[in-house]
């Protein structure tokens, strides 16, 4: 009998989960350990956070649905790992301390056979001074709490531009390491169309703020896109979309400090600015979540197993850009020193940045963090998910299941509005995640064809539709798991 032991219950957590207790007999232990009691689908926290979608929507309790499906769950938080196990616990465990109601501030001892470490990314507000939402009229968008707090603020404002105050309204990044440029675009986008439902766009100034080097970067170095008949540059696409809705945009751009209603941000030029708002919705920097590692006799052994986040099958020498390849970059999300242990999704430590690494003058680093939200964190879930039940069926290590974000592809939809007969989309699909110069060195790194952009009521359908088809595999409903990642 094996016991694999999944930390997170976000998307790569609840995937890992969903797939081991489908594909492994009863005999063997499928137990999530995560401080959340709900699963939320994180894309949907965009309509949340423009009240036209409800949280209840967008989330359902944990406990009920894992001890229906016999997956074992603990209401609990991570603290460290002990991946030799110690003096008094022969086999490797985590120390465990629990969040819920009934068990609040008891520790445990979680032992395992292997681990999953999906815990993804702490929100790292702090990074950035004053930027915890709920104050300074800066909002997030990051869970449904933030979400519902965010439509809150926004509401309020819209009252008030509807007694005729001009507003100021700036959305984008909080940092100038920070990723999910994404969702910041699609929220921007939907915020934009909600002004415009309730008839008053015309009493708000909209900026888009970023650190990204140019429009349409979104983390992953620009794209070029097969768009209908024609091919244009990921930046000449957004470019157009902020034309057509009249945003501004302000580009390499690192905010160092909120105070209420003024963001301060350094240029990739070296210049310190300020822009004022009403309104802000900001994505703060991600990092991990600061566990501690110790090997049998007790020793520190952190840096065996985190670089921030968890070390994987990754090529971590420092490489200037020109030298970087897709063979940098994971492909089982094995760590290397502890077999047993795996981090897919947001939880394992990228190699280095996919876009270009800029400083200012003044030594700031201002580009992107890469981004391993959403379909990789589906995909390297089920990946690594598939090779444990191989390796427990076969009695021996099986790492047959590979996926590097360097030949594996996503898709990204940012809807703008809601509804079935209204409302509009920008799709694009990108292949491979990581730009491969070698193979497609004419096309940015892409294959054109599998790299393309859509704008149109289509796109929206399709988000739409993928909320209900995602909440629904989540919910291990029938055939579940013919839903793709």
């Amino acid at each position: 009998m094996s016991k694999i032991v999944i930390l997170g219950a976000g998307i790569s957590g609840h995937v890992a989960a969903s797939h081991l207790r489908r594909k492994l007999d009863k005999t063997h232990e499928v137990i999530v350990v995560s401080p959340n009691s709900n699963y939320q689908w994180i894309p949907s926290n965009i309509w949340v956070g423009i009240g036209r979608m409800k949280s209840k929507e967008i989330l359902f309790p944990l406990a009920p649905l894992y001890k229906k499906k016999g997956i074992g769950f603990k209401q609990a938080k991570v603290t460290s790992f002990y991946p030799e196990g110690d003096s008094e616990t022969e086999n490797p465990f985590v120390v465990a301390e629990y969040v819920s109601e009934e068990k609040r501030g008891q520790t445990e001892r979680i032992t395992y056979d292997y681990l999953i470490n999906a815990t993804g990314p702490k929100l790292n507000f702090e990074a950035t001074e004053g930027l915890n939402p709920g104050t300074n009229k800066t909002y997030s968008v990051c869970t449904y709490t933030h979400a519902d707090h965010a439509n809150e603020g926004l509401q309020a404002l819209i009252a008030e531009m509807k007694k005729g105050k001009e507003t100021k309204i700036v959305i984008g990044t909080g940092h100038a390491k920070a990723t999910c440029q994404g969702a910041a675009f699609e929220y921007i986008l939907n915020v934009e169309q909600e002004l415009r439902r309730q008839k008053v766009r015309d009493k708000a100034k909209i900026t888009w703020i970023s650190n990204e080097y140019e429009l349409g970067d979104f983390g992953m170095d620009g794209m070029l896109l097969s768009y209908g008949s024609n091919i244009m540059k990921s930046h000449e696409m957004v470019e157009m979309v902020f034309e057509d809705r009249n945003i501004d945009w302000i580009l390499g751009a690192g905010v160092n400090k909120i105070e209420d209603g003024l963001a301060h941000y350094e240029t990739l030029t070296g210049e310190y600015k300020t822009i004022e708002y009403d309104f802000a919705m900001l994505i703060p920097s991600f990092s991990g979540h600061g566990f501690k590692a110790f090997d049998k006799d007790n020793n520190d052994i952190t840096e065996k197993l985190f670089k921030g986040f968890m070390i994987v099958d990754a090529d971590y020498a420092p490489k200037p850009y020109e030298d970087w390849t897709v063979q940098d970059w994971p492909e089982t999300y094995q760590n290397p020193s502890y077999k047993n242990i795996f981090a897919p999704g947001i939880a394992f430590a990228p190699p280095h940045s996919i876009s270009k690494p800029r400083k200012s003058p003044n030594g700031t680093e201002i580009f992107p963090a890469p981004p391993r939200t959403g379909m990789p964190s589906g995909i390297t879930a089920k990946l690594v998910a598939d090779n444990i039940i191989d390796s427990i069926k076969n009695n021996t290590e099986s790492l047959h299941h590979k996926g590097s974000m360097g030949n594996m592809g996503a898709a990204c939809i940012a809807s703008a509005g809601f509804g079935i007969t209204k409302g509009s989309g920008v799709s694009i699909t990108t292949f491979p995640i990581v730009p491969d110069y070698k193979k497609y060195p004419d096309t940015m790194g892409r294959k054109l064809g599998k790299t393309f952009g859509e704008i149109g009521l289509a796109g929206h359908w399709l988000k739409l539709m993928l909320h209900y088809a995602f909440i629904y595999k989540a919910k291990m409903k029938p055939f579940w798991y013919l839903i793709p990642e």
